[in-house]
């Protein structure tokens, strides 16, 4: 094998492992309410 198709070859291996290791790093966490009571005071009334 040439060392130019190698180099691609090897190039490429290493793109797509790169490109699948970035795609497993972060995932969206779903959104959790919270809910906080608040006194009448804080409300200006």
């Amino acid at each position: 094998m040439s060392p130019a198709i190698r180099n691609l070859v090897i190039l490429l291996v290493v793109l797509a492992g790169g490109v699948y290791f970035l795609s497993t790093l972060a995932h969206e966490q779903p959104q959790k309410r919270v809910e906080k009571s608040v006194p009448n005071e804080a409300l200006g009334r």
